[in-house]
């Protein structure tokens, strides 16, 4: 690719100045790029129903997980509990060995 000084707007204005137009459209290009960003365009129309139908859906898979994860914790403190009194068990079996303090998750 050759290198140049012009600017990418002057080399634009001599491309549409020197290519034929058909329609108000140049003949033979590609679509020629838009001044302003495609970011401002209003966003595409979509159904409120269907929006409505997302929400719900996200809404019931975020109930879901929220469920799974009170069961895991619950899973957790029984896990906990029990570990609990197996440490003291041994304790009362064993009193003259030294245990291992292990702090909760």
């Amino acid at each position: 690719m050759a290198s140049t000084n012009l600017s990418r707007f002057r080399i634009n204005e001599i491309v549409e100045s020197s290519v034929r137009k058909k329609k108000g459209r140049l003949v033979g290009l590609g679509r020629r790029t838009r001044s302003v960003p495609p970011s401002s365009a209003p966003p595409p129309f979509v159904d409120p129903e269907v929006l409505t139908a997302q929400l719900k859906d996200k809404d019931d898979r975020i109930s879901l997980l929220e469920t799974q994860m009170a069961a895991q914790q619950a899973g957790y403190e029984a896990q906990r509990r029990l570990n609990q009194q197996m440490m003291e068990m041994m304790q009362r079996m064993y009193p003259n060995e030294m245990f291992p303090h292990v702090s909760d998750p």
